[in-house]
């Protein structure tokens, strides 16, 4: 018997499929410029301050003062924003909903995520209103991997890291957690997750897993 009371699951890459390829593989044409631009103009680096609570403006802002000359995917980053939700991970979703009805763990949501964009994503997902708390980073002002927002977490919502689990799909967002004393899951797909969560004794089984739950069942209208 397992003797866990919470589980902690990062959002994007681990419930919902978010990627920019969606916006910008048709744009560029070509897999070298795009990886070209995202390693030099919108990197991950610019995004995650975004993520710490730079305004969307801002950030936008500085990209254009050094490259004007890449203006346009500049301002598709934000402009499409939305393009780059892929929609729900069906089967992490469905593994909460089964943790949700069928078992007394407490949800909570960690993630690296801009205040302005947030606010889409709650009302495009019913099921971020599953969990029993959230930290988003950008209504923090910091962002993962830095400790002070597990910190924030664990303190707001009284969670004892020792008896709960940490789901990430970013190895470096991993690592604060264990020093922290959570058990930390690796995610790289739903069936691997449930796996790994059979194997600390929280067995997902019976109705609600692998019900073919379609990603549209998961996005409100």
């Amino acid at each position: 018997m397992n003797n866990y009371q919470a589980i902690v699951f990062d959002l994007g890459g681990v419930l919902i499929d978010w990627n920019p390829d969606y916006v910008f593989r048709d744009y560029f044409g070509n897999p070298e410029q795009m990886t070209w631009f995202y390693r030099n103009i919108c990197t991950p680096d610019w995004n995650e301050e975004q993520d710490a609570g730079r305004t969307l403006q801002e950030g936008t802002d500085l990209l254009l003062a050094k490259f004007p000359e890449y203006e346009v995917p500049i301002r598709m980053y934000y402009d499409r924003w939305m393009d780059m939700l892929g929609g729900p991970i069906a089967g992490t979703v469905d593994i909460l909903r089964h943790l949700r009805q069928e078992t007394s763990l407490r949800l909570y949501a960690l993630t690296n995520w801009s205040h302005e964009t947030f606010p889409v994503a709650l009302k495009k997902f019913d099921f971020l209103h599953w969990f029993d708390g959230r930290i988003v980073s950008g209504e923090e002002k910091t962002r993962k991997p830095y400790p002070v927002i597990y910190r924030t977490l664990v303190d707001r919502f009284r969670i004892e890291p020792e008896r709960s689990i940490y789901v990430d799909d970013n190895q470096r967002n991993l690592e604060p957690a264990r020093e922290m004393g959570f058990t930390a899951i690796h995610f790289r797909n739903p069936d691997q997750f449930r796996a790994d969560l059979a194997a600390l004794g929280i067995p997902l089984s019976g109705e609600g897993i692998n019900s073919g739950t379609s990603a549209k069942d998961l996005i409100s209208d």
